[in-house]
This record gives C-alpha cells, structure tokens and sequence, in this order.
C-alpha cells in the first residue's frame, strides 16, 4: 500500500470530474460530514489476486456465422484443428429436360478471420457426411461428431489471402455433379426432404499434414454455396445456366457447426479434464492460459478486497484499473494478440452467467496497450471500478471470480499466455485509488 495522498476537497472533486465515465461512475453522495472532514486519497497496488485456468467442457458452435477450416501447430496449445460441417439445399428442383450437365464448384467466400501463419499453403478436403447433421439437442458443439465419407469429393491446395482475396473456387467430383443433375431432371428428387435423404451434407477437413492457417468463411447463403453448370441447347446457340445449392440456414433445427480441437497441448493444459476444478497459475509456471474455440480461460479473484474496510475511516474506490501482461516471447506476428479481452462472471461450477457490461450496454473490455512495445512493455488495462467497488460492498463472504476470453470466443481459436501473480515485474496487479474521509 502506498503513503496516503492528503488532498483538499476541491482537487478531490477535480479528480472525480476527470474520472473517465465509461471506466467508473460511482454512485458517491458527499455530504456535509464529507465536506467537514479530512480527505485522503490513497493509491493501491499489493492486493491478493488469484489466477487460475479453467477449461468449458464444450462450447456451442452451431450459432456461429464463420466457418472455420484449418490447422497449425502452436508450443504451448499444440496441434489446432478446425473443420466445419453443414447442410446445403437446392434453391430449385427444376432442370430443363434439354439440358446438359456441364460441372459444380462450391464456393466459398472469405470472412477476413484468420489466425496463424497465412505464407504457409492450407488445404481444404470436402467429404460427404454419412449421417443427417441434425443435434441431439438443441445445438452442435465444438466436441461434436458427425460420420463422414473419408473419399473427397473435392479438394484444394491454396496460398490463404483472407484479407486480400474475395472467394475459393473449388472443384467437385463430377460424377457426384452428374447424379444430382440428373436426379433434379428426372424428377426423382424434387423437394427438400427428398434431397435431404439423398444427400446429408457436407464437411470441410483440413489436411493431414496442414501447419498453417486457421481460416473463416461466411456462412451466407450467397457466400457459401455450390453451383451446379448445365447448358441446353437452343435453335441457333447454346445457353448456360445454373442452380445454386448453398448452406442451410432455413431449418427449424441447426444444421451447421465447427469442430475444434487440439492434441499435444502442454503439460499444464492437459491436466485441466474438469470445468470445475481450476488450475493455479501458482501450479503451472506463474502462467494462465486462454484459448478460444477450445473453451479454456483465465479467472481472476479478488480474495482480499474487503480487507479496505481495515483502513480507519470511511472510503470509496475512486478509480480502479486491472493490469494484465502476456507472458514475453509467448506471441508474435503469427500467434497475435486480440485488441481487447472481454469479461465474464463466473459461479462457483465455472459456468458463465453473464458478461460484465457498463451501464449503457457496452462491454467491460480489456484494452491491449502497445505504446512502449519496443520495450517489452505490451499489456491490457482493463477499467474495473465498479466490479470492485460491488465485491467490496457485497453481503457475501464468497470469492466471486470472472473469467477472461476473446470476443466471439465461440467462433475463432485465437490464444494467450498471460503472467499470474508472482512475477515481480511482469505480475498481474490490480491498481486502486481509494477515498477515505475522516470525520471530526
């Protein structure tokens, strides 16, 4: 605790005025034993914080808008692996009785995620699924499993341009293109339930030996397609046509999710088997972990706040700011950092029960700070004032816990190595200006 700060009552209400809203806005009435009183703002930085990593059983990816295909090899989550399974329909049964088959392509059409080495070649294996693609329950999760064919029925190599290309073009088996085709002409398949039986899905596999790139796609249905070509001879020349057969996103059940999974993951990571039981950053090198897609998180506790009220008189917290370094050396240009961190309370199961937001509805965010990145000085500033100032008032002696993740943690695989609190010039610390009066 550093040496208090004796102040007059007109810096203090400078101090509050120059508070920025959006970080904290107390509810704090200064009345007129405040205003007879000695004031003394004093700065904190030795409380207790607890960092531990946890792991969600499962997280749902059936409610996602990206497809995610991919697969590289990290040091510390190691071998990532993404792939996507869906449902597509024709946007028509009818084909000319003239016409005649030509090719298919399916078409996919990138979404500007990506995560990892994009230099390096991905590919994409498309298989057909051998069972409906159609939930137990209600959603799809990264740890579902569907069957599927191990032939291809296409396949790319491809250099990945997220951000520069607009659309992979990828040729289907034409012996599959030609059954669907004349299936559609000779009416043997001329509605949705039909179709459904014949053909079940499909899902995009990365390849075995892949050490690249995990990559998004939209799931639009104009995005994400097959176009099946077919022409049909006129009197004096040859016309072209085509039906579209994109995603299904029509159903009254999900039928699309993302696979996501790793193997080969740490020591550390691999002992985390129960979403229940957390493990300290105590226990694995002053080091948490957090990786989306995957479910694992770093959780944060205050145990010692309330030890505040040990200091004599009457106090509030003024302003209160979470610092949160990544561990050195542990990304790069390649495994990135995300802009911000989202936050996210916890029960005592681990289970999710809110977001923190501010009181207009936006996010509590965790903001990575890069001024001083030359000098190794990269951290997230997380404003934290009325969280802390609602633990400290609580009427609960629980440790109440948040977790941190990346914004759309459920449809992206981005990771992080993050110091606990232990380390003496890299810790997490937790800084509080707190307000005491004194009355006389």
């Amino acid at each position: 605790m550093r040496t208090p700060i004796y102040i007059s009552i007109l810096t203090l209400f400078f101090l509050c005025s120059c508070t920025d809203d959006s970080s904290y806005d107390p509810d704090f009435n200064a009345g007129n034993s405040f205003a007879n009183s000695q004031i003394r703002v004093i700065e904190i930085d030795t409380l207790t914080i607890e960092t531990a990593t946890i792991k969600f059983d499962s997280l749902i990816t059936s409610n996602s808008n990206r497809i995610l295909v991919g697969k590289y090899t990290d040091p510390e989550f190691g071998n990532v692996k993404t792939a996507s399974f869906f449902e597509m329909l024709p946007n028509s049964y009818t084909i000319d009785s003239e016409a005649t088959y030509d090719s298919i392509n399916l078409y996919l059409h990138y979404d500007n995620y990506y995560y990892n080495d994009t230099i390096s070649y991905n590919e994409i294996h498309i298989k057909r699924a051998s069972e409906a693609i159609k939930p137990k329950e209600d959603a799809f999760y990264n740890t579902s499993k569907i069957e599927y064919d191990l032939e291809d029925i296409g396949m790319l190599t491809y250099s990945p341009r997220p951000m520069e290309a607009d659309t992979l073009e990828i040729k289907i088996n034409d012996d599959l293109g030609k059954e669907i085709f004349d299936k559609l002409q000779t009416k043997l398949i001329t509605n949705t339930d039909e179709f459904k039986n014949y053909f079940r899905g499909i899902t995009l596999q990365p390849g075995i030996n892949d050490d690249g790139a995990v990559i998004g796609f939209s799931t639009e249905t104009t995005s994400c397609y097959m176009r099946l070509y077919y022409s049909v001879e006129e009197d004096t020349y040859t016309s072209q046509s085509y039906i579209d057969i994109p995603i299904n996103k029509g159903t009254d059940y999900v039928s699309f999710f993302n696979q996501i999974s790793t193997e080969n993951s740490n020591e550390y990571l691999q002992q985390l088997t129960n979403q229940e039981e957390g493990l300290s950053s105590n226990l694995s090198e002053n080091k948490s972990f957090i990786q989306s897609g995957i479910g694992v998180a770093t959780t944060v506790k205050f145990p010692t706040i309330k030890s505040l009220f040990d200091i004599e008189g009457t106090g509030t917290i003024l302003d209160a700011t979470l610092k949160i370094n990544p561990v050195l050396q542990s990304y790069n240009d390649n495994l990135s950092l995300r802009d911000t961190l989202n936050v996210y309370a916890i029960d005592n199961n681990n289970n999710i029960t809110q977001q923190l937001t501010y009181s207009d509805g936006s996010a509590v965010q965790a903001i990575l700070n890069k001024t001083d990145q030359e000098f190794n000085n990269i951290y997230y500033a997380l404003p934290f004032g009325t969280y802390v100032e609602e633990l400290l008032n609580s009427q609960t002696d629980d440790i109440q816990a948040f977790a941190l993740l990346p914004n759309n943690y459920q449809s992206s695989v981005d990771r992080m190595v993050i110091y606990g609190n232990t380390n003496t010039s890299y810790k997490i610390e937790l800084n509080l200006i707190y307000t005491v009066y004194d009355e006389d």
